[in-house]
Formats: structure tokens, C-alpha cells, sequence
């Protein structure tokens, strides 16, 4: 049996400020946001579930390892945009042989890694 993930999940302090985050950071469209839980999916249908303290989830925001990833064409722009609009993002970092990639923290605190590929 092969298996399809059915969603990454992150949890946040207030689902409609983060899917409002993660939607223009990302271009992820909010296709259900309520108190416990919003949902966000990409162009492909892979989804990304936040959840809000409502969802009963004992996992606190803040996190620092980054659970979810972002695939995007060229990180070094993704960060160039990011610190131009006043968002901390760290150094390029990686090989460029295997993989690029940056880290920001959302709005919540939690680690969210940028990546070439």
C-alpha cells in the first residue's frame, strides 16, 4: 500500500492572522479557516493545518524546528524579499549541489525552512 500525506500540521496562536501569513508568503489559499483549524492548500492539494488553541491539540506555538518546508525557486530572492519587508530571515545556507535554504520564524514563532529543491 502506498500512502498519500494528508497534511502538515503547525499550531498557532489565531488561525485567520496565520493563514493570512502563510497565504501571502507562500501562495497557499485558505480553503477553511475556523477557530480550532485552518486549512491552507497549494496549487498541487497538498495542505498545510493550522491549529489554533480551539483544536484541543496540547502543542504550544513557537517552535523551533521547522516541521513544515517551502519549496521555492531561489531562495536568496525569497530572503532578499523578506528582509526588505522588515522580516528576519537567516543566511543562505546548504550546498548548492544538494540543497539551499533559509529559515523564517511566522508570526507565531515557529520555524518554517525555505528550500531550492
Amino acid at each position: 500500500m502506498i500512502a498519500t500525506l494528508a497534511s502538515s500540521f503547525l499550531p498557532v496562536h489565531d488561525t485567520t492572522a496565520a493563514a493570512a501569513w502563510y497565504g501571502s508568503r507562500f501562495g497557499l489559499d485558505a480553503t477553511d479557516v475556523q477557530e480550532h483549524a485552518a486549512v491552507l492548500r497549494d496549487g498541487e492539494g497538498r495542505r498545510l493545518t493550522l491549529l489554533g488553541p480551539a483544536s484541543g491539540i496540547p502543542v504550544r506555538p513557537g517552535l523551533a524546528w521547522a516541521p513544515v518546508s517551502f519549496l521555492v525557486e531561489d531562495v536568496a530572492v525569497f530572503r532578499d524579499e523578506r528582509l526588505r519587508s522588515g522580516e528576519p530571515c537567516s543566511p543562505v545556507a546548504g550546498d548548492p549541489a544538494t540543497c539551499l535554504f533559509v529559515t523564517v520564524a511566522d508570526p507565531d514563532g515557529n520555524t518554517v525552512l525555505v528550500v531550492d529543491r
